[in-house]
């Protein structure tokens, strides 16, 4: 794992035979299914602890899941879990979709030269580690701070199960279905406790991430005079997603908010929340008395959301922005929309309940 970003990755797949445990379990004489490797489930528990998820990506017998289905201690630690005869780039294709992820977010641990070549071949940024290789990855995240939504990304990530679940069998209409979900959106300054986790959103967001400022430039900027750090924080009738977006906003100008980075979970993706979230900034600028209100945007093959999210709110590339935030990289943009006159700014959708307030003080776990 020698120069790997561990920030990159959301997911561990395992493969199960010769890999999770010894023996081939469709040549079990039993329905019995072979006895995971200690080390493996150590590892398992050690990822998931700094907010690491993990799946299965087994070339077997579905039965296989069904009986893995009898071992709860074990089927628990596995989250959209992939067992049949097709190919192991396609299990990992379904795993990320299932989760919400990037295919790149993942790493592959399987015992089996050929499978890991296959998976290298035909999805190139997904990192394929042997079984002997687990201690290195777990060594890339030593000393890291994990947040509280870090500890807590599985259980959430099993919420999000039973989301989808309930979304399956609902009769009515998606709009009806995530307005039935009762969702609330709180927007804020960050409270002491949630920078920590604005940073990690900063590190580990792609697809809804304006400009890739760093976690050490953020923090920089965010202690500087004239600048503020918000967060959005997410519930609905499921429970609490936790603090799902960060804006770094540089007010040094009061006639112009300028927002050097916009990122979010993609846990929230396609729930409105970073559309809610933009929309309130706006507002927010206009009722303080700026006519101006910039993004800094670096395209990346990643974020096609944020930069559509960017054009439905009206916010262009100028050629031309006096005192515009500076762009972060070379490659980045400052967009930038109009706030004057009244009532022609975007609405939250109609679904997301949106609150706003400075100082929280129900920071949850």
């Amino acid at each position: 794992m020698t120069g790997y970003d561990p920030d990159s990755v959301k997911c561990v797949v395992w493969d199960l035979d010769g890999t999770l445990w010894d023996d081939i379990a469709v040549e079990t004489p039993t329905d019995e299914l072979p006895t995971p490797r200690p080390e493996m489930i150590a590892a398992i528990d050690a990822l998931a602890a700094r907010g690491v998820l993990s799946s299965i990506a087994s070339r077997s017998a579905p039965t296989v899941l069904d009986r893995l289905a009898g071992r709860p201690e074990v089927r628990e630690r596995f989250l959209a879990p992939q067992v049949s005869w097709q190919d192991k780039s396609e299990s990992l294709r379904r795993i990320a979709k299932d989760l919400g992820i990037a295919v790149e977010a993942l790493v592959l641990v399987d015992d089996s030269p050929y499978e890991r070549a296959e998976v290298e071949a035909l999805l190139p940024g997904v990192r394929t580690l042997a079984p002997e290789d687990v201690p290195a990855l777990l060594a890339a995240f030593e000393g890291r701070e994990v947040t509280p939504e870090s500890r807590e990304r599985v259980r959430r990530y099993r919420t999000e199960e039973t989301r989808r679940a309930e979304g399956e069998r609902f009769s009515g209409s998606r709009e009806e279905f995530l307005r039935w979900c009762d969702m609330r959106l709180t927007i804020g300054a960050a409270a002491p406790d949630e920078i920590p986790r604005a940073l990690e959103l900063a590190a580990r967001t792609h697809r809804l991430n304006s400009s890739g400022l760093t976690p050490d430039r953020l923090r920089e900027l965010a202690a500087s005079e004239g600048h503020a750090l918000y967060t959005a924080r997410m519930a609905d009738r499921f429970g609490s997603y936790g603090v799902i977006g960060t804006a770094l906003v540089d007010r040094t100008d009061p006639a112009a908010w300028s927002v050097p980075l916009l990122a979010l979970s993609c846990r929230v993706a396609g729930r409105g929340a970073a559309a809610a979230f933009l929309f309130r900034l706006m507002r927010r600028a206009r009722e303080s008395g700026a006519d101006t209100f910039r993004v800094t945007l670096r395209p990346t093959d990643a974020n096609l959301e944020m930069r559509i999210l960017l054009r439905q709110a009206g916010l262009r590339r100028a050629d031309d922005t006096p005192g515009a935030a500076p762009a972060i990289t070379p490659d980045a943009a400052v967009l930038v929309r109009s706030l004057r006159g009244d009532g022609d700014l975007p609405e939250p959708p109609p679904y997301l309940h949106v609150t706003e307030q400075d100082h929280r003080e129900d920071a949850e776990a």
